[in-house]
């Protein structure tokens, strides 16, 4: 009995841990279909959402386009590229912000305002579902070093 107990919680707990990475977004970085910009390791990525730089490597300014706290695709894209949960994010934020080192990134309601701003601004870069993709903006290509 005892065995079928444990035996009905693992099977419950694999389902709801493949059940959730159904719900895991795809995200990608985007930039202006302008954009000079053609690929960014993914610690570049990280560098600029992180406050670390302001500029892209070949010079230019880099402007990041964030989404709100407690977005799905946020808290992906902020595990993916920069190892910090949202938690961490936020401590982060406050010691830079604290400091007078920086401010975060400008954030915007949606993964459709995230567009509009990186596509009328070759200097922006953003990050939104996959799904939402459309000839406006260009993905980089992940390309960890």
């Amino acid at each position: 009995m005892r065995f079928l107990k444990r035996t009905g919680r693992a099977v419950a707990g694999m389902t709801l841990y493949a059940a959730s990475t159904f719900v895991m977004a795809d995200v990608v970085v985007v930039v202006s279909a302008t954009s000079p910009v053609k690929n960014l390791a993914d610690n570049q990525v990280a560098n600029i959402f992180l406050g670390k730089t302001s500029r892209f490597p070949e010079g230019g300014q880099a402007i990041p386009i964030d989404l709100p706290e407690g977005s799905a695709v946020r808290d992906e894209f902020y595990t993916t590229y920069t190892g910090k949960s949202a938690a961490q994010l936020k401590t982060h934020w406050s010691k830079i912000i604290f400091t007078g080192r920086g401010q975060p990134p400008e954030t915007v309601s949606n993964g459709a305002e995230v567009k509009k701003h990186v596509a009328g601004n070759p200097a922006a870069i953003g990050y939104i579902d996959a799904r939402e993709v459309d000839g406006s903006v260009r993905v980089l290509p992940s390309d960890p070093q």
